[in-house]
Formats: structure tokens, C-alpha cells, sequence
């Protein structure tokens, strides 16, 4: 088999790349490679995807292409010299390009956000799939990963967690009652993605794992760094009034989402495990992911982190308010 990955230098492609050496695949990589080499065994065609003959070496005939991409002008042009060359093609999309996430449970024919502002990544993402199904038809397949994790993931949105867990001292959390974590290891993803090539699977498939309540995923990834402190529940309106942030970035808790947003991590997994995908524990996860972070020294600042420092004065602020922020529970061993 022979595969061509647009990309494969970043951290996701890296993945999917060294899943389709170790199958026996033959892969090539077109990339700036910015991000560094593809991993060894693979042809690596370093290109700017945006110049003039940017794919004049990888012209041709390719069992699969796999496309990591969203913007119009990257996308369009690979579409253009490769589509028709192409016995099967996989999208790597996400679960962004979903109207609402409002409803529990929404499997893959829930309604789409309309593609108006191409530099917002959800609109870029939804055109990206409705381009490619245009040229590709029967031979595409769509996959939509949720939150993807695991060790060298540059967003820190998942390693904060294991991270801070693995120190001592009261941590804040967001309350956590009607809150969900849905996550998928980037390896089980990558798998399911050779897979899907090799079995020549088509159509439009959410790539999550199960949802968890929050407090049972904050449990799980104690019980794993051996954390038996005391969480300290704050109020979402004391936390955006603290210029706390939901999900990722500066200032953020991340995870935390509104609390309208709930289906964002209960997405159907019904589509993921019918095409052959399976995750590993969470608690796998979670120790491959604190490893990961001890090498890079914990505690360092992250690109989703709310300092500690910062956590620790919320906390105490909070405790010492009215009645409606700052409720603490401890982590009990004997409940996990």
C-alpha cells in the first residue's frame, strides 16, 4: 500500500505516519517541515503546499492520501492535482464543524456550522469537507476526532490536569456536577485512521472516545498520579468574573466548558467503534501523558495553564466567599 500524508511532520501526523510504517505501508510526507523531519522510514518531499508546483513530485496514482489541513488555499490546490490519482482519501476533520453542542448524544447527521468566514477554523473546516466530498464522492471517508490527548501534545489542555495532580496542595476545579470530558489517545486515533485506509472505509465518522463525568475523569487521573488532596469546586461566575477562561489558552481552565456546551464532549462514538476504532484507558493515557510532562519539567507554564499561583490565590478568594463558590470534596481512594 502506498500512502501519501500532507503533512506528517506536526504532532498528529507524526502519529499517523509511524502507524502506517510499522502496518508495512509504503509513505511519503508533503510538508514545509517546520515542525521538524517525518519520522524515519518515510519519503519526506519538503514543499511549500502554497507555491507553484508544489506537488509536482508527488503526482500520481496513491492507494490513500490522507489530509491534515483545513485552509481553503491549501486544500483546494491538493484537491485540484490529486483527487482523481486517489483509491481512497481521508479528511482529518473535527467535531467543530458541529451547529450546536447542545444536544447529548448527536451522531454525525447533526446540522453543521454554515461556512461563512473562511479564517474561522470550524467555517474552514466544514468547506474543506463539502470541497473534497465534491471531488472525491464514494472514495472519501471524514473523520472528526473530538479532543485529542496524549504525550507532546503542544495545547496543554490535557497534561494540566495530570500535571497539577501530581503536586500537592489544594487544586481548583470548575464545579463539576452535569460536566463531561470526552477524549481520544492521538495514537488510537492514528490507528483508526491507517485502519480506515487499509479497510477502505468511507463516509463521515465522529473519532471520539467515551464520555466520562468530570468527576470521575479528575478521580481517574488521581488515582493514577496518587493525588489524595482536596479539589475546590469554584462557580462559573466567580471563575469569569477571576478573567478565567473556558477550554485552552491563556488564563484558561482547561475542559471547563459552559455549561450550554454540554454535548460538546458527549458526542455518539457509535460510527468510531462500527469502522473498527478502540481506545485504551484513560489511566494509560494519563500515565503516558505525566511522563511526558516530567520530561519537560511539571509546573513549567504551558500554552492552556492557569498558573498556580494563579489557582491558589482563586481558591482562597473563593473560599472566603459567599456560599455559592469555593465548596471543597477530597479525593477518597477507597471511591475509585
Amino acid at each position: 500500500m502506498r500512502a501519501l500524508v500532507l503533512g506528517g511532520t506536526g504532532w498528529l501526523g507524526r502519529a499517523i505516519v509511524r502507524d502506517l510504517l510499522a502496518a508495512g505501508t509504503e509513505v511519503t510526507c508533503l510538508a514545509r517541515g517546520e515542525s521538524g523531519d517525518a519520522p524515519e522510514g518515510a519519503r519526506f518531499v519538503r514543499a511549500d503546499r502554497r507555491a507553484a508546483e508544489a506537488y509536482g513530485a508527488v503526482r500520481g496514482e496513491w492507494d490513500e492520501v490522507i489530509e491534515l489541513a483545513h485552509e481553503p488555499d491549501l486544500v483546494g490546490p491538493a484537491l485540484d492535482v490529486l483527487a482523481d490519482g486517489a483509491a481512497h482519501w481521508t479528511l482529518v476533520s473535527t467535531i467543530s464543524v458541529y451547529a450546536r453542542n447542545d444536544e447529548p448524544g448527536a451522531d454525525e447527521s447533526a446540522d453543521l456550522v454554515e461556512p461563512r468566514d473562511l479564517t474561522e477554523y470550524a467555517d474552514a473546516k466544514v468547506a474543506a469537507e463539502r470541497a473534497t466530498a465534491a471531488r472525491l464522492g464514494s472514495r472519501l471517508l471524514i473523520g472528526r476526532p473530538g479532543l485529542i490527548v496524549g504525550p507532546g501534545d503542544p495545547s496543554d489542555r490535557f497534561g494540566y490536569w495530570p500535571a497539577r495532580l501530581s503536586r500537592t496542595g489544594p487544586v481548583l476545579v470548575p464545579t463539576t456536577s452535569g460536566r463531561f470530558v470526552q477524549v481520544i489517545d492521538v495514537a488510537d486515533l492514528a490507528a483508526w485512521i491507517g485502519h480506515a485506509g487499509r479497510a477502505g472505509i468511507t463516509g463521515v465518522v465522529n473519532a471520539v472516545g467515551e464520555p466520562m463525568t468530570m468527576g470521575s475523569f479528575l478521580r481517574r487521573v488521581a488515582d493514577v498520579t496518587g493525588y489524595d488532596g482536596e479539589l475546590t469546586e469554584v462557580e462559573d461566575e466567580v471563575l469569569l468574573a477571576e478573567d478565567v477562561r473556558y477550554w485552552a489558552g491563556p488564563r484558561s481552565l482547561p475542559l471547563w466548558l459552559p455549561r450550554e456546551a454540554t454535548g460538546f464532549a458527549q458526542r455518539s462514538t457509535r460510527a468510531f467503534r462500527a469502522t473498527g476504532g478502540s481506545t485504551r484507558t484513560l489511566e494509560s493515557t494519563v500515565a503516558e501523558v505525566l511522563a511526558d510532562e516530567r520530561s519537560r519539567g511539571v509546573g513549567g507554564p504551558g500554552r492552556s495553564w492557569l498558573s498556580e499561583e494563579q489557582a491558589v490565590l482563586l481558591a482562597a478568594r473563593s473560599s472566603r466567599s459567599s456560599g455559592r463558590s469555593g465548596a471543597a470534596f477530597s479525593i477518597d481512594p477507597s471511591a475509585r
